[in-house]
């Protein structure tokens, strides 16, 4: 096994201190650019990298920010996580991405592992489950900043980065209701997250501002089985909704799984729309109509409010992105 190339061993063989071998290789301007040369070409030569976990442990900062969410299963959290670590490579920093399987205790233990590993920031999506943020406040007062994204607690103090919820709920209910549905089955997710309980608000109080006197079917799907389940349900009756309305992309895959189980025409059969990022919607034929929801974009907004958390900003903030009707051919 090749011996560790260490700033001791660099200034042995040039004869000079370890300070000035550490400033050479930052470039400093109080070194000559004669011995930041040798330095360098000698670095190179005998491959020497940094030790970054000495470096973690003297600047208490690992130029890393985690990434908490409770899973990699949908483009949303892709294309969100692709964003920010792309904007994090810009700016010198590295990403971990820990996933918590939507479990309040695995959500924990990602928490402690971020602070273990003395991450610059935090972006979270908390669980489906998770009431208590103390441990996420906890990190804040100790110099970690944390940004919930997508799926935020209620509790007001905190920086939120989401998309505008009430808003993609409302045009969706607007879509609806231009293509005069009389009986739509409205799917949402966990009734315990504030994300939940703000688009469907919005998307009930739309039809009733615009009192159309369609009846609405609302039922809550914590996953993909769960809103297959209501769909099969729902069209086994004698009286059939002539829309669906997903709220999430989990949702709409459970709800186009029943929808072909049951041989079901869009939109001669179902109309069909949901709430989007927009991947999902454009795999069928016809395309599914939606309202955006860009995981991209909000990646991009939650890496500027974070660090402007880092560069000093301690009032909480919450921030959205705006959402736009992308028609298919499903309603």
């Amino acid at each position: 096994m090749k011996p560790e190339v260490t700033l001791k061993k660099l200034a042995v063989m040039l004869n000079l201190s370890v300070s000035t071998i550490s400033r050479a290789l930052k470039n400093h301007p109080d070194i000559s650019a004669e011995t930041r040369t040798k330095v360098k070409e000698l670095a190179t030569v005998l491959e020497y990298e940094p030790n970054a976990y000495a470096i973690h442990l003297r600047t208490n900062n690992s130029k890393e920010f985690g990434i908490v969410i409770p899973a990699i299963s949908s483009y949303f959290y892709h294309s969100f996580i692709s964003s920010v670590e792309e904007e994090a490579r810009r700016f010198g920093y590295s990403v971990i991405i820990l996933q918590s399987g939507d479990d309040p205790v695995l959500e924990q233990e990602n928490l402690k592992k971020c602070k273990q590993n003395r991450v610059s920031g935090v972006f979270a999506a908390i669980t489906s489950k998770t009431e208590d943020i103390q441990s996420f406040l906890k990190l804040e007062n100790q110099q970690i900043p944390v940004i919930f994204f997508d799926k935020v607690p209620a509790f007001e103090a905190c920086n939120k980065v989401c998309v505008a919820d009430g808003l993609a709920a409302s045009m969706a209910a607007e879509a609806l209701i231009l293509k005069k549905k009389l009986a739509v089955l409205s799917i949402f997710g966990n009734k315990n997250l504030s994300i939940t309980k703000k688009r469907l608000k919005s998307y009930t109080d739309t039809f009733k501002k615009h009192k159309t006197g369609t009846e609405i079917f609302t039922f809550h799907a914590g996953n993909t089985e769960e809103a297959f389940q209501i769909v099969l349900q729902a069209f086994a009756g004698q009286s059939k909704p002539d829309a669906v309305f997903c709220m999430s992309d989990e949702i709409l895959a459970g709800a186009m799984k029943a929808v072909q189980k049951l041989a079901l025409r869009f939109p001669k059969d179902v109309g069909i729309i949901t709430i989007s990022d927009g991947y999902l919607p454009k795999i069928y034929y016809p395309e599914i109509s939606y309202t955006e929801t860009s995981g991209h974009k909000l990646g991009k907004l939650a890496f500027s409010r974070m660090l402007a958390c880092i560069a000093g900003s301690t009032v909480a903030q919450e921030l959205s992105i705006d959402s736009k009707l992308i028609e298919g051919g499903s309603l």
